[in-house]
Order: C-alpha cells, then sequence, then structure tokens
C-alpha cells in the first residue's frame, strides 16, 4: 500500500484542470456498470480521431492476420476500438470502485498455481501482456492475491501521482515498480512475491531479441529468463478477458511454465512470445493493437510504418 507523502506541488493552479479531469473521471465510474460498456460502443468512433494510434491498429492487424479479408479485418478493427474504448471507463472503475463492489465483476481460475508457490516459498513473475483489460485486470486481481506491478511514469504529474497511488491500492502490500528497476524486482522475486510482468512493448533492440510475433520479427523484452533465474522464482502465466455483453470479466492464472528458463535467451523469449501470441488468438479484439509493436526493425530492415 502507498506511503508516499502528496507532493504538494500538485495544488499548484496549473495543475487544476488536471484534478477538474480527474474530478469528472471519478463521477464517469460512479454509473451503473452495464452503462458505461454501452457509452464505450457509443463513443468507439471517436477514437478514429486519433489518426496515428488509428493507423497503428488497422496496420498491426493487417500484419499480424494475412489470412483475414479486407471486410474481417475491418470487423476486427471496429471491435477493437469498442475494447479500447471500454479502456477509459474501465481505468475509472479500477481507480475509484470500493472493493465491494469490484467483488461483483469477475471471476478467477487457477489460484492453486499461486498457493503451490507460496508454499514453497517461491515468488513468481505473473506473465501477462498488453490487452485492454490491463489495468482492471490488475485491480481485480488484487482481490484475491498480492502482487506487485510495473510502472511507466506518465508526462502529466496528476495522471502519474493518480496511477501509482492507484495501482498500490490494488492489494495491500502492492509496490508499484519502474520498468527498469531490475533490482528491486530481483529482489522482491526472493522475498516470495508475485509481480505482473508484460513485456509485449517494443522498448527498442538494446534489451530486446527479435523474435517472431504473428509470424514478424517484433523487437520482445528477453529479462523473463534472467529475472526468475535470479530471483529464484517460477513463471505464472496471467491473462483477463472482458466477457460478452457487459457481463464482467475471467481471470485466469495459468500452470507454470515448466523447464523455463532453460538458459538459451532466444528461445525462451521466443517462448514467451508464443505464449502471448495464443493469447491474442483467443480475443483478438481485446488486444492494444494501437502500440507501434514493429516500430524497431531487424538491421537492414525497412520500416513496417510508412
Amino acid at each position: 500500500m502507498s506511503e508516499h507523502a502528496f507532493p504538494r506541488e500538485l495544488l499548484s493552479p496549473r495543475h487544476w484542470p488536471s484534478w477538474l479531469g480527474a474530478g469528472f473521471w471519478f463521477l464517469l465510474a460512479q454509473l451503473p456498470y452495464r452503462l458505461q460498456w454501452r457509452l464505450a460502443r457509443a463513443l468507439a468512433p471517436l477514437l478514429k480521431l486519433n489518426k496515428k494510434r488509428y493507423y497503428y491498429a488497422r496496420r498491426n492487424i493487417e500484419l499480424c492476420f494475412p489470412e483475414m479479408t479486407e471486410a474481417e479485418r475491418n470487423k476486427l478493427v471496429k471491435e477493437n476500438l469498442v475494447s479500447t474504448a471500454m479502456v477509459v471507463f474501465e481505468t475509472g472503475i479500477a481507480w475509484f470502485w470500493p472493493k465491494w463492489r469490484l467483488r461483483r465483476l469477475f471471476h478467477v481460475r487457477g489460484l492453486e498455481h499461486v498457493e503451490a508457490a507460496r508454499e514453497a516459498g517461491e515468488g513468481a513473475l505473473l506473465l501477462g501482456l498488453h490487452l485492454t483489460t490491463l489495468e482492471i485486470g490488475g485491480a481485480l486481481l488484487g482481490q484475491r492475491i498480492d502482487f506487485d506491478a510495473m510502472y511507466r511514469p506518465h508526462s502529466n504529474p496528476v495522471y502519474d501521482y493518480l496511477q501509482k497511488n492507484r495501482r498500490e491500492s490494488y492489494a495491500p502490500e502492492t509496490l508499484v515498480i519502474p520498468r527498469d528497476s531490475v533490482r528491486t524486482m530481483v529482489s522482491r522475486l526472493r522475498k516470495g512475491r508475485f509481480i505482473w510482468y508484460a513485456p509485449d512493448r517494443d522498448l527498442g533492440p538494446k534489451n530486446s531479441l527479435f523474435v517472431p510475433f504473428f509470424g514478424v520479427p517484433a523487437a520482445t523484452v528477453s529479462a523473463a529468463g534472467k529475472l526468475v533465474k535470479m530471483g529464484k522464482a517460477r513463471v505464472i502465466p496471467f491473462t483477463h478477458y472482458r466477457r460478452p455483453n457487459g457481463r464482467g470479466y475471467e481471470l485466469a492464472l495459468l500452470p507454470p511454465l515448466e523447464n523455463f528458463p532453460t538458459g538459451d535467451e532466444y528461445e525462451d523469449t521466443l517462448r514467451v512470445s508464443q505464449f502471448m501470441e495464443s493469447e491474442v488468438r483467443k480475443c483478438p479484439e481485446q488486444y492494444f493493437w494501437a502500440q507501434p509493436r514493429f516500430k524497431s526493425r531487424p538491421e537492414g530492415e525497412p520500416s513496417l510504418y510508412q
């Protein structure tokens, strides 16, 4: 739980518009869940106004599903817009709903894998990916297990404060860890902590390997094997999907990866990528396609985004 003092500089008048926006977000989050779900569907077409993100979504789907007809890809893009619009509402729910209200929204399976690791005195990487349900998935998971989460600072100080503060409220002992703080991650794993870890962002080739993702070479963070080896931990895959027609969420903690890490960094990273691809294929409309997943290219290859 967060014990950080409130930064008084956030009370400066220049931050008042951001606080007003946060207040409106809080009020919006109090609406009935099904109404928020309907509003997301109604507002989804407005996301096309963000031309860069809309382009990324269309281009990524084109690259990853070449077997689809144009009509099928258009349908998937449309569904993905709805899923992405729902993120705004779900983040408000995750940050501003009381825990008793959150408990009505979801079902979780696979808790026995967490209990087995805990009984063995081992921590675990909760291997996930950037589904559009990521934020609410964390809030719901915190209803069942205590875990730490990765964190990337935001340029808006008010949003950054809210993001960090609210994520640290998801579970009793949650620590939000900067994504480049390897030492902290290893230390927490050795203490038997569970850390949510999603390596499917293109952070450049420096700390990544190019492995296939839907048949396209993608810069994939290759640290999972090293982290669990140094942290003497397990890898427990974790997924979270939105149920159809506004019926809440399905969370799944899957059996730990066996024989991981192998010591072969490429093979370990490939295995992680294969897991992520298999999960995206289950509900492709719920993946965060609006990110530049294939921005980095192997040496000599042209950009895939024109």
